[in-house]
């Protein structure tokens, strides 16, 4: 993914306390965006729960996801320190 995407992230990812794990996923790019979405904490189904962000500058929030956003559209992550686990959920690719 172009150091350049969009991603959409959550509130609670963006501030200076954010806590673990980090949830991703990827449905498939559309709109100019990268199809990720990331998120710690509790999960919204809010209009407004991911806000867009540059991949660039989410290198300086949490550079430990950076690696996965090469993942093929229709992969999950949960990470954790000393925790990885990534799986395909086929779902994500029927939007």
């Amino acid at each position: 993914m172009s150091a350049h995407g969009i991603v959409g992230v959550s509130e609670s990812l963006l501030t200076d306390s954010w806590d673990w794990p980090v949830h991703g996923l990827r449905h498939p790019p559309r709109n100019g965006t990268s199809g990720w979405y990331l998120w710690t904490g509790d999960y919204a189904d809010a209009d407004d729960f991911f806000e867009p962000l540059h991949a660039a500058h989410l290198g300086e929030r949490c550079p430990e996801v950076l690696q996965y956003l090469d993942l093929a559209p229709g992969s999950r992550f949960l990470i954790a320190p000393d925790y990885e686990d990534i799986w395909t959920d086929d779902s994500l690719l029927d939007i």
